[in-house]
């Protein structure tokens, strides 16, 4: 029986094979019918990179006609780039740079900001919020919208700099299958199935599947494994009322990478003279144990209604529940000890052992009702809708210290140090224990939104858009009292657990105003404003009674605001868009330390301003081309912290904010034959953003700038077999992807790799 095998679980083949089998019942009367261009199911023709609209109903106008910057990575970006998670298909819109944690804690799943705020917590499928801390995988996903600018109007809480909606596949009224088959050099192995077929006339079913399982480029012990499958099912397609039910469920266990040490990097800093100037630890150096594991149970149903009135009218109606667990042991590498100076094969690099385990459950129901309409000779194309939300965190609490909870004596968990040089993996590490410390948050929500298009003539249209909120935000956690802390928890002992119990509540109003001119049918320029709010635990439900804080239960939303001028031009037939815009953004009421007053108040603020410059189609029937690029400058203003010496610093940029991003993508077709590849550009990215800092006496202030090049190359074999090989990294660029906020460790990006994959259509 052929499996996929890794050292934590295997997943058959053949369970592929058999749903392959299952639901097409005429695979061979479809051959002579069906071309392959692709293998992912496309209800209509469209021009290839390019897409017109989006399927987020609150915004009703083609693109060209949105007043604001709006990236979408369609389905033949992804496939052409051989891309398996979002991360990958994110590196197709400027302006988004992934983290990798703080201090020797390690970032779950997908980390990245967008124009120098997070967006971890702004990630959405269909338009649904989710919070799940993993690394999603696209398989089940028709295209990605970047939503850029303050977004509270779309969205609610929390979307300072905008919002990633991921739209899944559904049935279409084809029969078309679809099995794609990828290797790598790291031995990576995947297969992707897309199944789609026509029931009735007016009904479909669709199942996409996913296997993999493999290493990681340039890494040793660390892997990739999981499975998953996504079947869904419409009736009632081509008439008035449809109905979609579709699930997810998403398996994965996977070994996870805590960084090397960043010794003999560009930037590195030590004290001892000796350990300064020490040489690079190989890039595949694994510091873990090889029973560090990730697992992740990613799980959710939704049933979706679509109803036409007439008139232009629709009403939609789309209900989801979804449960995503994620339980992680990881180790990472931390401070070097050189006991030995003139011996560097004796040095030894610290171990930090995590353990998390975290439950995230929503539940949500989302009705919309757009309409077109006229008053007088304005012509009005209205969306309004009601949304009821819950969504629950649960992180359970693990340690490492020798201590004593509720007169239970735990030793403390052994991590002996690794060799700087030569880590070994079956060195014997122990186990996180259960604390009893967790934290259990949630957030219910309910709101209210209305947007409106009104179209003034030919040349003229406004734009606007208002959301009320009302949320309750609360948090149930249990803290271990100790001696240092013991004086903020009267009635308890030390060594016992102390619940807290934290809530707010509020409302939230957003809005945004746009004006759009069309000095041409093909073109726009407009102008527009907006803002966004974001609540204490908007984030992640976890409140705090710090001052410190920005989690605060008393303290104010943030509130984020954003004005926007730019230009959309549909050229060359409507094949190809130009887009610019230049932008300015203000987050407001954020923590900071007021020397005069000894207090924490909320008057720093952060400040990004840029342009944005973006093109997306075709430039002849052969060549496709995706870029843009994006110019940024960050800024904190008012930003003071008072440090343990009493001492108070002053914060005067955003981490991990480059100045300037860039990418693109291109490929032309020679009759059976697709040539293909791009680039990207990332600047310096700040580590030390504290102002009067000695940079040459701190250990990796920034992060350098790179380029990456990748290739690609199709052939088609015939109708129903394709041929691709990527190459990725093709000038074996070394540079850092990722590093951690006090620059001990980092990832490194992959060195030079490649993929062959066959896709198979029928």
């Amino acid at each position: 029986m052929a499996r996929i095998r890794s050292p934590h679980h295997t997943v058959p083949l053949h369970l592929l094979a058999l749903a392959i089998a299952a639901l097409p019942g005429a695979i061979q009367a479809q051959t002579a019918e069906k071309s392959l261009p692709e293998t992912t199911i496309r209800s209509e023709a469209t021009v290839p990179y390019k897409t017109d609209r989006l399927a987020n109903p609150k915004l009703t106008q083609p693109l060209v006609d949105i007043p604001q910057t709006i990236s979408v990575i369609n389905s033949d970006v992804i496939r052409e780039q051989g891309a398996a998670s979002l991360m990958d298909a994110l590196r197709n819109t400027p302006g988004i740079t992934m983290q990798l944690g703080e201090g020797g804690s390690t970032s779950a799943g997908d980390t990245f900001q967008l124009r120098a705020f997070s967006t971890q917590t702004a990630t959405f499928i269909d338009g649904i919020r989710d919070l799940g801390a993993i690394t999603r995988d696209i398989f089940n996903i028709d295209q990605v919208e970047v939503v850029k600018g303050p977004a509270g109007t779309d969205i609610g809480r929390g979307a300072a700099s905008g919002y990633i909606n991921l739209i899944s596949k559904l049935p279409t009224r084809t029969d078309q299958y679809g099995v794609t088959t990828t290797v790598n050099t790291a031995n990576n192995k995947r297969v992707t199935a897309d199944l789609n077929k026509q029931l009735g006339e007016t009904s479909a079913a669709r199942l996409n599947l996913m296997g993999q399982a493999g290493g990681v480029e340039g890494r040793n012990v660390v892997e990739n494994n999981g499975y998953a499958i996504a079947p869904s099912f419409a009736w009632g397609l081509g008439t008035p009322t449809r109905i979609y039910l579709y699930s997810q469920h998403v398996r994965q266990d996977n070994v996870p990478d805590g960084g090397i040490s960043t010794i003999g990097m560009p930037g590195f800093y030590n004290a001892v003279a000796q350990v300064n100037a020490g040489a690079r630890v190989n890039r595949e150096n694994f510091y873990g144990s090889k029973d560090d594991y990730e697992k992740v149970d990613a799980d959710m149903v939704t049933a979706k209604f679509e109803h036409d009135l007439g008139g232009g009218t629709v009403v939609r109606n789309i209900a989801r529940a979804g449960t995503t667990q994620m339980d992680r042991r990881l180790t990472s590498v931390g401070a070097i000890t050189a006991t030995n100076l003139a011996n560097p094969s004796s040095w030894t690099a610290a171990r930090s052992l995590q353990r998390t385990d975290q439950t995230n459950d929503v539940l949500a129901n989302l009705t919309n009702v757009t309409s077109q309409f006229s008053t007088g000779s304005v012509k009005h194309t209205l969306s309004a809708g009601l949304e009821f939300m819950h969504e629950r965190q649960k992180n359970l609490g693990f340690g490492t210290a020798a201590q004593t909870i509720n007169g239970v004596t735990y030793a403390a968990v052994n991590a002996p140090a690794a060799n700087l040089y030569a880590p070994n993996a079956s060195d014997a590490l122990g186990v996180p224990y259960r604390t009893g410390a967790d934290t259990d948050g949630s957030t219910n929500t309910a709101a209210l939104y209305a947007f409106d298009t009104l179209q003034l003539n030919e040349q003229w249209q406004l734009n606007g858009g208002l959301r009320f909120e009302h949320y309750r935000t609360k948090t149930d956690a249990s803290t271990i009292v100790t001696t240092s802390n013991l004086t903020s928890y009267p009635g308890y002992a030390a060594g016992s657990l102390a619940p807290s119990a934290l809530s707010t509540s509020g409302n939230l109003t957003s809005w945004k105003l746009g004006a759009l001119y069309k000095p041409a049918a093909n073109g726009s320029i407009y102008a527009s404003l907006a803002n966004s709010l974001t609540p204490p635990g908007g984030s992640n439900f976890a409140l705090s009674s710090t001052s410190t804080n920005q989690n605060n239960a008393a303290l104010d939303p943030q509130e984020t605001r954003n004005i926007e001028l730019g230009t959309k031009w549909e050229l060359l037939d409507n094949r190809l868009n130009l887009s610019a815009a230049v932008f300015r953004t203000e987050n407001d009421k954020q923590i900071s330390y007021d020397a005069v007053t000894g207090i924490y108040t909320q008057y720093g603020k952060t400040r990004v301003q840029g342009i944005e410059l973006a093109a997306v189609g075709q430039i002849t029937n052969f060549w496709q081309v995706s870029a843009g690029i994006a110019k940024t400058q960050t800024k904190a203003l008012g930003q003071n912290s008072l440090g343990s010496t009493g001492a108070v610093t002053n914060t005067d940029s955003v981490r991990w904010s480059p100045d300037l991003t860039a990418t693109a993508w291109t490929s032309y077709t020679w009759g059976a034959f697709t040539l293909g590849g791009g680039a990207r550009y990332v600047s310096e990215q700040k580590r030390v953003v504290t102002a009067g800092t000695a940079l040459n006496v701190s250990n990796m202030p920034k992060i350098p700038s790179y380029w990456v090049t990748d290739l690609m190359a199709a052939y088609k074999v015939n109708r129903n077999v394709n041929l691709r090989l990527n190459i990725y990294n093709l000038f074996d660029k070394e540079y850092i992807s990722t590093l951690n906020n006090n620059g001990a460790r980092m990832v490194l990006g992959a060195p030079r790799s490649a993929s062959l994959t066959a896709e198979f259509l029928f």
